[in-house]
């Protein structure tokens, strides 16, 4: 696969390099969270740019989303719609499918990990460092969904090669980890 480097500002970029491909798996997403509301408008306006080039061709479209904040406090499955409150960006991705593009979703973990990581988890993991504890929500009995970086490419590639057009993909390994590890606490 080629790496399409650019910008979610620059749409024109976006149209021409979906128009290139033979499919789109899109992971852009900016995240800043000062400025949430702009960044999903951002990747709104990227997502219906791509769905336009590749709109009436049956090109594989893979979006890229979030299990995170789904709230249904259960676990969730390809069935389930992103909640009426989350941004439902692969939902709203997902109605391509009436212009013509094989357009399905994946949707990741809240953590994706493997060597190299600088995200949410090392975050945490330094500043636990920093300040010797290891601060968790409540009690710490909520468990937290993860993959392997390298199992999410895998799943992208298998969803670009054979997913059918609507599917939600779940990139979830392990699906329960606890925040709170109590075998780890000494008595």
């Amino acid at each position: 696969a080629d790496v399409h480097r650019g910008s979610l500002d620059d749409l024109e970029s976006l149209r021409a390099g979906a128009v290139a491909a033979d499919g789109v798996a899109h992971l852009a997403f900016v995240h800043d969270f000062e400025n949430y509301v702009e960044a999903v408008n951002a990747d709104k306006r990227a997502i219906a740019a791509i769905g336009e080039a590749l709109a009436g061709t049956e090109r594989p479209f893979v979006v890229t989303s979030g299990l995170a904040g789904f709230g249904l406090g259960r676990p969730l499955t390809e069935e389930d719609a992103a909640a009426p409150e989350s941004p439902r960006l692969s939902e709203e991705a997902l109605n391509l499918a009436d212009q013509g593009v094989r357009v399905s979703a994946v949707r990741l973990a809240p953590s994706v990990h493997g060597e190299g990581d600088h995200g949410f988890v090392p975050r945490l993991i330094e500043i636990a460092r920093a300040k010797g504890v290891s601060a968790y929500p409540g009690d710490g009995s909520n468990r937290w969904p993860a993959v392997h970086r390298l199992d999410a490419a895998h799943l992208f590639r298998l969803a670009l090669e054979n997913a059918p057009t609507g599917s939600r993909l779940h990139g979830v390994a392990e699906d329960g980890i606890p925040v709170r590890d109590r075998s780890a606490e000494h008595t």
